[in-house]
């Protein structure tokens, strides 16, 4: 297999850093997510990638410009949005316990968003597309979202991303060990 696949989580936005979740509401990046952005640049830099993905959140486009890849090379993909949280949109999680003790996006229900097997389907369609080129694909988004992505490419269920956690501003890259998906790296 030749295909890889990027992944680039955003850099961090004030809900980020607050831990309230975030899906639709478009933030920009703090000024050190700014910051955080550009230091993927030469991270990146000897990366030729076949694709390069990006949600359309400017979190998530903006992180990708920063880090050099303008408008120019990057494909906005709306299958590459965050989870949708519905009536937890801007909510932390400790504040979603007090009335559903043990929340957690992965075994619980958000009401008004976006179900696992939703979240799942979108991001399948993102590997499908990943392992069709010939080369690494890049792709720009957001947290849960790309743990979902990994544990996809891995063939595993929606809800086993949880045991990949995925920090603002990092690089992770999912592979091959001969015909076996793998993540030869995460969160680095």
């Amino acid at each position: 297999m030749s295909s890889e696949l990027w992944v680039v989580r955003h850099g961090p936005t004030e809900w980020s850093r607050d831990g309230r979740h975030t899906s639709v509401t478009d933030l920009p990046l703090l000024t050190d997510g700014e910051d955080d952005a550009r230091a993927l640049a030469p991270r990146l830099a000897d990366l030729d990638p076949a694709l390069v993905l990006s949600s359309p959140r400017q979190r998530a486009v903006r992180t990708a410009e920063l880090a050099g890849f303008g408008p120019d090379r990057v494909e906005v993909d709306d299958d590459l949005v965050e989870w949708a949280y519905g009536d937890y949109e801007g909510v932390t999680t400790e504040t979603i316990r007090e009335t559903v003790p043990g929340w957690t996006v992965w075994t619980h229900d958000s009401p008004g968003g976006e179900t696992a097997e939703q979240v799942g389907a979108r991001l399948d369609r993102v590997v499908a597309r990943a392992r069709a080129v010939d080369g690494p694909t890049l792709c720009f988004g957001h947290g849960h979202a790309l743990r979902v992505l990994a544990a996809r490419w891995l063939g595993l269920p929606v809800a086993d991303g949880r045991h990949l956690k995925l920090d603002t501003a990092t690089v992770s890259v999912l592979g091959w060990e001969r015909e076996t998906p793998v993540v030869l790296r995460w969160n680095g």
